[in-house]
């Protein structure tokens, strides 16, 4: 029913989280039926993407290249009023949004960009631990706030970060924390309400 044009548009549509091909040919018909606007604005912010969004250098999290030479850094490791001592860890920007959604964190972050998975074939060495080490004693953290999600791989991810920092700090002051309960076992960071998410953080314990 689609032209080959079509069809590669549809299957690339459809490569994006949460988008299955029937959902990818309305987006496509959308685009093919709402006017050449909205369709060339789209393609022009996509083809720019690489170019004007890049993960921070600190964290991991989305930040604007204002210069292409130049190491991209957000507007959350650049807000001077961040409390320095205090990092979140959390597994992907995804959770990064939904604590900052909340407005209880008023420390810095570091983003994993995946958890602990066996089945994925995802170990300790495929996690940015070196990093993460280097950005606490560079910023002489003191507390450390594992915000991972509570499943079996979030769960693994956070212990395996206490273990791996109290080798690598020793005993130093930093102390590691978890978010409370809250959040649904299972679930998302992504798709908890601010009250719960606050909650969450609110609640932390020693880990």
């Amino acid at each position: 029913m689609l032209s080959p044009k079509a069809r590669r548009l549809t299957q690339l549509l459809a490569r994006l989280p949460g988008v299955g091909e029937k959902t990818a040919q309305r987006y496509l018909l959308y685009l093919l039926t709402s006017g050449t606007e909205v369709a060339r604005e789209l393609g022009e912010e996509l083809a720019r993407l690489p170019e004007t969004l890049r993960p921070c250098v600190r964290c991991g999290n989305i930040a604007e290249v204002e210069h292409p030479n130049e190491d991209a850094v957000c507007a959350i490791c650049r807000d001077g009023k961040r409390d320095g001592h205090l990092l979140c860890v959390v597994a992907r920007v995804h959770d990064l949004v939904a604590i900052e959604r909340a407005g209880s964190m008023r420390g810095r972050y570091f983003v994993l960009g995946k958890l602990l998975s066996p089945l994925e074939g995802i170990g300790p060495e495929e996690l940015p631990l070196a990093q993460l080490v280097a950005r606490i004693r560079e910023d002489d953290v003191r507390e450390i706030i594992v915000a991972t999600p509570p499943s079996v791989d979030g769960e693994a991810t956070a212990l395996l970060l206490k273990r791996e920092l109290g080798r690598e700090l020793g005993d130093s002051a930093l102390t590691v924390t978890r978010i409370a309960s809250g959040v649904p076992h299972g679930g998302d960071l992504e798709f908890a309400d601010p009250i719960t998410m606050g909650r969450a953080l609110s609640g932390r314990q020693k880990l």
